[in-house]
């Protein structure tokens, strides 16, 4: 059993408390989240119960579901009972639909996840179920504003609304100018006060949740809630019930009324993601929605009608579904009235120097750790790296720079070992992918591209100048003389 810290009003790193009676289980899921969460471990129920009734901090609570003398599910009842804003999860080897929902009938469980767990996936959920509990936080702070404000406050509500805007609009959307998702920016401004269904696809990392974001909060129905699913993460039966809801009765284990998020998104909008991996039958039911206006929660004999703006995403390639018979064409069209893809991280090089610099910010206040910036050679070997899992693994990169720092300015000593060394197996060329979008005459793109060349050699030979000189053919001054007319180095 891990005991509380006695310094918890010191903590920055959200609070999770894992519940398992396998000591190895425990400590994979430890080494797998103690970079983003503080971990607390207990082996059984009444183990885990001592911790939350010593540990105010706590917001998740993942527990396995098969344990000797209390299950997974009995115990976030008791947890719901005595804590219900903390998030609750269920880790298990099992597939049991019943399980699964008595779990969410229960326990009010926010996700039901299976063994074995992949450790990106599962920091996912687990980043987003924190992110869940904030916004929880943060609803309940703006509601009791709206019920006991006066006219004075009910401006400052307004104001917050404004803030929020700002944060989710598309004034969050970090790009430079030149940036391939300029084009997307602009599609966005052009299509959110519109109610159409959109389709966001884009490899997995790139922000197509805050694409989404970003055209509910410039449209309409900003002041209406903007609800997320992800659509992979749940059986067909679970995810049914999760859209459309259900009445008391409708199974085993329905013991209260469920409203479902359709029904709570009314008037907003709904944000499907991963909807490529959802099964044809339940795409069927999806589609009638859809071109009805309509459903019927689970157990009920009557229509709920709703106005809801969907907005779907995916990172696979539907129209190839499509021709496979994989995903309904009909849903396709219905859902991709407008299509905005998202391009990658390695296509947007010019946009490294901002996003570091936002995530920076982010990173700081979250750690509760001040640095000024980063060393030009840290933003050399970053503007070096291709950066498969895009803004995500950005965000985790730099979060780990600064916790790891001892200086104001974040040197590449503090970069993971991958981010120094050029991927393997990928071909030389697909590094000047980027060269596409080079703009200027000849001279200007050849300065371009002579300084994208610099930055690269002098990553891989970690700012060795004696190095990188003759891995280029120039000598020592030589090289500095460039670096310093590129601006990656000062000189004296």
């Amino acid at each position: 059993m891990t005991l509380p810290s006695s310094h918890s009003s010191l903590r920055r790193l959200p609070a999770i408390l894992v519940v398992d009676d396998e000591v190895r289980s425990q400590e994979a899921l430890r080494r797998t989240l103690e970079e983003d969460f503080e971990v607390l471990c207990a082996s059984s129920a009444d183990e885990g119960m001592e911790i939350l009734l010593r540990e105010q901090a706590v917001r998740i609570v993942l527990c396995d579901q098969r344990m000797p003398g209390t299950t997974g599910v009995q115990f976030l009842k008791e947890v719901r009972t005595r804590w219900p804003d903390i998030v609750r999860i269920i880790l298990s080897g099992y597939t049991d639909a019943e399980d699964i929902i008595t779990g969410v009938n229960e326990a009010g469980i926010w996700q039901y996840l299976l063994k074995p767990w992949q450790p990106e996936q599962l920091l996912l959920t687990l980043q987003r179920a924190a992110e869940v509990w904030r916004l929880q936080q943060e609803n309940q702070r703006l509601s009791l504003d709206l019920r006991t404000a006066e006219p004075v406050l009910k401006r400052q509500v307004d104001h917050k609304q404004e803030k929020v805007k700002s944060s989710f609009g598309l004034a969050s959307l970090i790009r430079a100018p030149g940036s391939p998702i300029n084009a997307v920016c602009d599609m966005v401004g052009r299509v959110a006060p519109f109610d159409l269904s959109i389709m966001v696809t884009g490899e997995s990392g790139t922000g197509k949740e805050m694409i989404a974001r970003a055209i509910h909060y410039e449209s309409s129905r900003a002041s209406k809630a903007f609800i997320t699913e992800n659509c992979g993460a749940l059986p067909d039966n679970l995810l049914e019930s999760e859209l459309f809801g259900y009445k008391r009765g409708a199974f085993t284990g329905a013991v209260d009324d469920r409203v479902g998020l359709f029904q709570q998104a009314d008037g907003g909008t709904l944000f499907l993601d991963e909807i490529g991996e959802t099964s044809p039958a339940f795409q069927v039911k999806l589609l009638r929605v859809l071109q009805e206006g309509e459903f019927r929660p689970l157990g009920s004999n009557r229509p709920v009608h709703v106005d809801v703006r969907v907005i779907a995403a995916t990172n696979r390639d539907l129209e190839d579904d499509v021709r496979t018979g994989r995903f309904r064409e009909d849903l396709y069209y219905r859902l991709a009235t407008i299509a905005l893809h998202v391009p990658p991280l390695r296509e947007r090089p010019m946009d490294l120097p901002l996003l570091a610099s936002r995530l920076l910010a982010s990173s700081c206040n979250a750690l509760g750790k001040p640095v000024e910036g980063f060393t030009n050679e840290a933003l050399a070997s970053i503007a070096a790296y291709r950066w498969p899992g895009n803004v995500r693994e950005l965000q985790n990169e730099i979060l780990r720079m600064v916790a790891l720092s001892t200086t104001p300015l974040l040197g590449p000593d503090l970069l993971s070992p991958r981010v120094l060394r050029t991927p393997v197996g990928e071909a030389p060329t697909a590094d000047f992918a980027w060269t596409d979008g080079l703009s200027g005459g000849l001279k200007e793109r050849m300065d371009q591209l002579e300084m994208h060349v610099l930055k690269e050699a002098m990553s891989r030979h970690r700012w060795n100048k004696s190095r990188a000189a003759r891995e280029l053919g120039l000598s020592r001054v030589g090289l500095r003389a460039k670096l310093i007319r590129h601006g990656l180095e000062q000189a004296e």
